[in-house]
């Protein structure tokens, strides 16, 4: 996605975009911070052609958007937008046929469409609730809704408008979890929030309007080092990014890595392996297909005492269904590396997609922090 020069005025002469140019990578996860009328929504709505800029260009895949029927029907193919309240996007009478609103209206053959359907619902937990009327869930179900309408339509880039706000904490972690996913399944992931920490932990690439203008493009460190930015925008950093700053303004750390969890923030202040009797092992499984295969491998690695964690969307339904005893249902690979730094086994079962994400978290948190940890890794298929 890219603007260049972009602006946009409402009807009643109110400037919601002041000549905006920034990019959104393909692939990545970028996060769009600002406070209450800053412009994050109304920029969301050129992301997909549902507003026409006033002046300057919208383009994407390195083209500029065309404002015909069809050139939008073309680009929201490829373009899901989720709202931040899902009354403004939920209008059918059943979870079922709103789901199935988007890809009905692609002409596609009906057994596609259930296809689409059964797997949108089953990523947001809601394949039990095909006949619910709408009107009958919660704020978080609605909510749910909406992402899997959006999930239906099989996009390339999905763009979530305060998509954690009016969710309790485990809703929270179930969604950046499956953000997570959908980001290595190979979607560009678009998140605008007003929670910092969120911003911080989940973002690869940031992006700031303040007052319908582009204050900042860059990584979050970046931003969240910019103390005059801040004060500017009026945003406080991270706390871990605050604590960071207080070790390093003490000595008692160097700047980099910057820890982006509190598992990162505890290995930073206490480097190194913990446990007299040396480090554990973690132990990937992905994906499960039987508590049987699950056991053997178990047995097989002598971690018959291990914790076991689950990691992924999937992952973790797939642990329900089969009925395997799980220790840690959110922030497992945290729990996981903290574990081993103390001597505890750990098995992890991880999502297909989400394997090479746990390779490659292990080995940089083993680089940057001098760990030996124990790893394998075990796949069934």
């Amino acid at each position: 996605m890219e603007t260049r020069n972009l602006t946009f005025e409402y009807p009643n002469r109110t400037m919601a975009l002041s000549d905006v140019s920034l990019t959104v990578p393909e692939g990545k996860k970028t996060v769009l911070v600002g406070s209450n009328g800053s412009g994050k929504s109304t920029l969301f709505l050129h992301f997909n052609g549902i507003l026409k800029p006033k002046s300057g260009e919208m383009l994407y895949a390195g083209r500029k958007l065309g404002y015909s029927a069809k050139s939008l029907a073309e680009l929201r193919t490829n373009i899901s937008v989720v709202l931040q309240n899902p009354d403004d996007q939920i209008f059918s009478t059943t979870v079922e046929e709103d789901v199935a609103f988007g890809p009905m209206n692609l002409s596609l053959p009906k057994d596609e469409v259930e296809r689409r359907v059964d797997d949108a619902l089953y990523l947001v937990g809601l394949d039990g609730m095909r006949e619910r009327s709408t009107q009958q869930l919660s704020f978080g179900e609605r909510k749910r809704v909406a992402l899997a309408g959006a999930l239906s339509m099989k996009p390339k880039v999905l763009i979530m408008d305060e998509p954690t706000a009016g969710l309790d904490s485990r809703m929270v972690h179930e969604l950046l979890e499956l953000a997570d996913e959908l980001n290595q399944s190979g979607l560009t992931v678009i998140m605008s929030t007003h929670d910092v920490e969120i911003a911080y932990s989940w973002a690869d690439e940031m992006r700031v309007l303040h007052q319908g203008r582009l204050e900042f493009s860059g990584s979050p460190e970046e931003f969240f080092d910019n103390d005059e930015k801040l004060h500017q925008i009026g945003l406080v950093p991270p706390t871990l990014f605050e604590l960071n700053q207080y070790l390093v303004r003490t000595k008692a750390a160097i700047e980099t890595p910057y820890p982006r969890t509190s598992a990162e923030m505890a290995l930073k202040v206490f480097p190194g392996n913990r446990s007299p009797v040396g480090s554990g092992t973690i132990l990937s499984i992905g994906p499960t297909s039987s508590p049987e295969d699950l056991k053997m491998a178990i047995s097989t690695n002598r971690l018959d005492q291990a914790s076991v964690g689950v990691y992924g969307t999937r992952a973790r339904r797939l642990t329900k269904e089969l009925g395997i005893k799980v220790d840690y249902w959110f922030n497992a690979f945290d729990n996981s590396v903290l574990g081993a730094c103390e001597g505890r086994d750990f098995v992890l079962l991880v999502d297909d997609q989400m394997v090479s994400m746990v390779e490659s978290r292990l080995q940089r948190l083993q680089k940057d922090f001098n760990l030996s940890i124990g790893r394998k890794r075990v796949d069934f298929r």
